[in-house]
């Protein structure tokens, strides 16, 4: 039985998934979680704030929880450093799509073994997605993305020389910084 406070996590890769957060943070507050953190960010990114702000929350005789592991950890390596840092301090983790419970041995070793089936699963469905790719490229039917950004580099170059600022820029034609700062040097390397 848990003795201290059940800390939660729940996040989504991308803003627009609003409704998936908000349904996270549910299912975490009924299952007692009493501090829930939550963001919008890929699990590739390696800035996560507020999951770094929840484990550094959790304490001595803590529980941490989220509702899947992908929603903690970008690979089995990573799911399983977070794992001894909690152990470390005496948290223990709970998964609840999974069932497992660090707290006893079946748990860590569930854990693991489901961690690295799910690892490859992905690994299976990149390497399929590369095969899907490169087919429908060798019979010409694959294009990729529109690179929109670079379409606009006409617009940024206009806009440079009439005296808009790179936020101006950026927030008029919706595109990155980064996107500014190449479309500048692409039309340097063509006049230098």
């Amino acid at each position: 039985m848990t003795t201290g406070a059940l800390v939660g996590y729940a996040r989504t890769s991308m803003a627009i998934q609003e409704a998936g957060l908000h349904a996270q943070v549910a299912e975490l507050q009924a299952a007692g979680a009493t501090k829930v953190f939550q963001e919008h960010v890929s699990s590739v990114d390696a800035q996560r704030p507020q999951l770094r702000a929840a484990l550094d929350w959790c304490r001595d005789g803590d529980t941490f929880i989220v509702t899947k592991p992908d929603r903690l950890a970008r690979s089995v390596t990573d799911l399983l450093r977070i794992v001894e840092d909690l152990k470390a301090r005496n948290v223990t983790l709970r998964i609840m799509s999974m069932g497992v419970d660090t707290s006893t041995a079946t748990g860590v070793l569930i854990l693991q073994v489901l961690g690295a089936v799910s690892q490859w699963e992905r690994s299976v469905m990149l390497e399929r997605q590369a095969h899907g790719i490169a087919k429908a490229k060798a019979e010409g039917k694959y294009r990729g993305r529109a690179p929109t950004a670079r379409a606009k580099a006409p617009e940024v170059l206009q806009m440079k020389a009439s005296g808009r600022s790179i936020n101006e820029i950026m927030e008029s034609l919706q595109i990155s910084r980064a996107s500014v700062y190449r479309a500048f040097s692409q039309s340097a390397g063509r006049t230098g």
